[in-house]
């Protein structure tokens, strides 16, 4: 069982950390997606935990100005190279005190 899953109880915590944040969150009817806005940067995804997701590209970033695929890092190139497997950890709730 890991810390933390994204999951239906995690989508209101995720709008509490985006007004924290200071960005405007709504969701669009239409597209059926959570959108948010700050500073005329906008953003959009399929739920909020995925939103809060997409602004973690921005703020790890940090663009002054718009340019396309401005958010990509193309190397290395990991995604066809995923282990099956995770180092040995102990998870934290694991773990004696």
């Amino acid at each position: 069982m890991p810390a933390l899953s994204a999951y239906a109880n995690t989508e209101n915590t995720a709008l509490i950390i985006l007004k924290q944040k200071g960005y405007q969150y709504w969701y669009d009817e239409e597209t059926e997606r959570y959108c948010c806005e700050k500073d005329g940067w906008d953003f959009t995804a399929e739920g909020a935990t995925e939103l809060l997701g997409v602004v973690a590209f921005f703020e790890h970033h940090q663009p002054t100005e718009y340019k396309e695929y401005w958010w990509k890092i193309d190397e290395p190139w990991l995604i066809e190279d995923v282990p099956n497997e995770p180092e040995t950890y102990t998870p934290i709730w694991k773990r004696e005190e």
